[in-house]
């Protein structure tokens, strides 16, 4: 284990800066000015440019990984495992001396290429729970938006999420709105964003679900029953498949139904999202007769394909927090005639709540997401949950950075919780602490389970 970790961490360091030297363009206007311009001169060569930024994050990394590498001679996997989350705490916050979108791309290409720590502890057997007759290690889960394209399930579900949603996915590729459309309140922990469903496309998406949920099945074929873990279509752990439409598309329903078609196979859960406020016209389709008749729609094309055993895949509607009671009544009564698998409370929004409000960046259009959204996402959670009874999962999302925050929500009737913006702040670290955080909660309150817990304010 230690050779094999050491080894790991020098690959790991080596690969870092190669990659970083390959992609760092030649200072061109030096050599321009250089003598090599003169007839006979021998060219100069290249020379990659660091920035001041750059090697910083970059020496960091490489520092880590190192130190990685001789700590873990003397721990046990469990130890290493736990020091290398903790050590995540020291890179994160370098990320937000960059771009934020450039980030954000940085994180995923992290994840995808194993550059992020693997959870080897088990989780807690007070957290596990089923809904939709599949198995959850833990109720904390990533919410769509940070890995659209499906770039990094692997990596991430390995970060010890109990489930992943990736998307949204349209069905034809589109560059979402123009940059910059991602901004920092850092101050707030918040951040607004007006991306648009900037995505690769149904095809692309397809090919790399595809990929992964061969390498699952190629797993459980090819190795004993006790080595692969219970998970869901790509793994260990849940993956969820979040449905967006093209900006141009006038046929809504059809664009939905063609994300059914090409990746419900894939998906251990299907979601519609109706709910971005950055594409024009989206949120409508929460109307109570667009959202029967889009639900229909997309529920008979699931339904007629082909399936094995475990049946098709839960379908669910994300839905926005700026919504009135009659229009929450209106979307719960949807939801129970027409046996809908569950709804996400909820998407971003467009209001600026204090303390919000009183900084420059409100100013920006788009979505606001992170702490300033979780007590608008809970209070509405609370009451979707009393208009459906209890009768339909709720996956809890908007503001969720601690154990104690998760456990708020699902004491307000959520079945599941999901982050966002509390991720791209606290980086990996931050899921194992919300894990131990939320059993400290459950243990305190006497529960012996998070099932017994879903609901409990309305007790």
């Amino acid at each position: 284990m230690a050779g094999r970790a050491a080894t790991w961490s020098a690959k790991w360091a080596r690969e870092l800066l190669l990659k970083r030297v390959s992609s760092n363009p030649p200072l061109h206007g030096a050599i321009r000015n250089c003598s090599s311009s003169a007839p006979g001169a021998s060219s100069t060569p290249k020379v990659p440019h660091f920035s001041k930024k750059g090697r910083i994050l970059t020496g960091a990394t490489i520092g880590l990984a190192i130190a990685g590498g001789a700590y873990v001679s003397t721990a046990d996997e469990a130890t290493f495992c736990g020091w290398l989350f903790s050590a995540t705490k020291v890179v994160n916050p370098l990320f937000a001396l960059l771009d934020a979108e450039f980030a954000h791309k940085l994180a995923v290409t992290a994840a995808a290429r194993g550059w992020v720590p693997r959870e080897k502890r088990p989780d807690p057997q007070i957290l596990g729970l089923e809904v939709w007759g599949r198995k959850f290690s833990n109720p904390i889960g990533l919410a769509a938006g940070f890995d659209k394209n499906a770039e990094a399930t692997e990596g991430l579900l390995g970060l010890g999420f109990g489930f992943v949603e990736v998307g949204s996915v349209t069905p034809v590729p589109q560059e979402g709105n123009p940059k910059p459309r991602i901004f920092r309140l850092r101050e707030d922990g918040a951040i607004i964003n007006r991306c648009g469903f900037n995505s690769e496309g149904i095809v692309v998406v397809a090919k790399r679900l595809g990929a992964q949920h061969g390498k699952r099945m190629l797993a459980e074929t090819s190795s004993p029953s006790d080595e692969v873990k219970p998970g869901g279509k790509s793994g260990p752990g849940i993956l969820g498949v979040n449905l967006g439409k093209n900006k141009t598309s006038e046929d809504a329903a059809a664009d939905y139904v063609q994300g059914v078609h090409n990746l419900s196979q894939y998906a251990d859960y299907l979601v519609i999202n109706v709910s971005s406020p950055n594409t024009a016209g989206l949120r409508m389709l929460q109307g109570r007769k667009q959202l029967k008749d889009l639900v229909k729609k997309v529920q008979a094309a699931r339904d007629e394909m082909q399936w094995g055993d475990d049946g098709p895949p839960p379908l669910l509607v994300k839905i926005a927090p700026d919504l009135s009671r009659g229009e929450l009544e209106d979307i719960a009564a949807v939801a129970l005639a027409l046996k809908l698998d569950g709804l996400i409370i909820s998407n971003t929004t467009l209001s600026r709540p204090e303390p919000v409000s009183n900084s420059p960046v409100a100013t920006e259009t788009g979505g606001l997401s992170g702490k300033p959204l979780f007590n608008l996402s809970t209070n509405m959670l609370r009451e979707m949950y009393t208009l459906t009874r209890g009768k339909i999962p709720l996956i809890g999302c908007g503001g969720v950075s601690s154990g104690e925050d998760a456990y708020k929500k699902i004491r307000a009737g959520a079945t599941l919780v999901q982050l966002y913006t509390g991720f791209a702040y606290g980086g990996p670290a931050l899921i194992p602490q919300i894990k131990e955080e939320l059993v400290s909660c459950l243990e305190r309150d006497g529960f012996k389970s998070i099932q017994e817990a879903i609901g409990a304010d309305h007790r």
